[in-house]
């Protein structure tokens, strides 16, 4: 996710992603005057990495070259799938995404080049909105419902090719970098990332690991729901 300006650009579509949801997206944006990078589609390239020392990691972006684009800000994500989850089926992600005031509507699809890739790759598409809250409703009345919940403290860096972002979260912590295959791999070796270490699962996913792993009966990933980290752990 990346910040975006309000300038008008047609819908972009993906031929190998679900046209049918793209139509139906793209037509309550219009309808609500939501054209701004709007529908911009890309492809998305990036890895996650657990993080064991977050301030030990923080400390190296700006020696290598990083300025903070954005300070720590609350994110909360809400993801909505019909209810057989057709979505999650064929690997498309649905979400409308609160970070600080402001609100993000996301559609993600796989591509082919990330099943023989190190790295997560997927078509992206994504619009800024004003309030998430009338379009949930909106796709509640298309007979999509929220299925999971997920919150994160997030602060993002950024150099002239990519992005890192870190990721206070309810279950540990975590940080994405985000750019081309060679700068991901690059980046990460200064940082003493080694390839064996990057992840391509989602949030959800690695949800679902810690869930078996610990017995714990939260549905969301939500600070309030886990209550195993302060909602301001930075503070600490």
């Amino acid at each position: 996710m990346r910040r975006l300006r309000a300038q008008r650009k047609p819908a972009v579509f993906h031929p190998n992603v679900s046209n049918d949801l793209f139509v139906q997206v793209a037509r309550i944006c219009e309808t609500m005057g939501m054209t701004g990078e709007t529908a911009t589609g890309k492809m998305e390239t990036e890895i996650k990495v657990r993080l064991t020392d977050r301030g030990g990691f923080t400390t190296q972006l700006p020696r290598l070259g990083f300025h903070l684009q954005t300070a720590e800000t609350m994110e909360r994500n809400v993801l909505f799938d019909k209810p057989d989850g057709e979505l999650r089926q064929r690997g498309e992600l649905l979400r409308i995404r609160q970070y600080g005031d402001r609100w993000i509507l996301t559609h993600k699809a796989p591509s082919e080049s990330s099943a023989n890739s190190s790295h997560k790759v997927r078509a992206e598409t994504e619009t800024e909105i004003e309030d998430g809250r009338p379009l949930a409703a909106i796709f509640e009345r298309m007979g999509f419902s929220p299925t999971f919940v997920y919150e994160k403290l997030r602060t993002e860096w950024a150099d002239n090719e990519g992005h890192v972002v870190v990721d206070v979260t309810p279950i540990g912590d975590f940080a994405e970098l985000e750019g081309s295959s060679e700068w991901i791999d690059r980046i990460a070796a200064k940082l003493g990332i080694s390839p064996a270490n990057y992840m391509k699962a989602s949030y959800g996913q690695l949800f679902q690991e810690w869930k078996r792993a610990t017995g714990h009966p939260a549905v969301n990933m939500t600070f309030a729901e886990i209550g195993n980290q302060e909602a301001h752990p930075a503070t600490r």
